[in-house]
């Protein structure tokens, strides 16, 4: 499954049984709709995320910063020390990519070449 999203907090490494590392973050992403009165309908979807395969990912994982993820996603319930029902999504990531505004889009410069006014232009203006 492919999503993407905003990162809601700063990603945190946190360290796990077998020596194993794990990055937690979350993602919201907006949707809206209109209802069958016409109003349109605002609806935010959070899913709390890991990424086991390297904790250098959580130096670009910060708040704000848009990504594309692709794993699988999972329900979970529980019941709140309040005695009230929860429920939540979980989405184990595989891949990550970035979409604007990381930190990588800073260095990217545009392609040069040699023109020496031999291009033929075809546009009328």
């Amino acid at each position: 499954m492919n999503i993407t999203g905003r990162v809601t907090a700063d990603a945190q490494v946190r360290n796990v049984s077998n020596s194993k590392t794990v990055v937690n973050f979350s993602i919201a992403i907006n949707d809206s709709y209109k209802n069958k009165a016409g109003e349109r309908i605002e609806q935010t979807t959070y899913f709390d995320c890991a990424y086991w395969l390297s904790p250098k990912v959580a130096q670009i994982l910060t708040k704000g910063t848009v990504v594309e993820l692709t794993g699988k996603v999972s329900a979970r319930a529980w019941t709140g020390s309040d005695g009230q029902p929860h429920a939540g999504l979980n989405f184990n990531t595989s891949q990550i990519k970035l979409h604007g505004g990381g930190k990588k889009a800073e260095g990217v410069q545009a392609p040069t070449g040699n023109n020496n006014g031999d291009t033929k232009d075809d546009l009328p203006f």
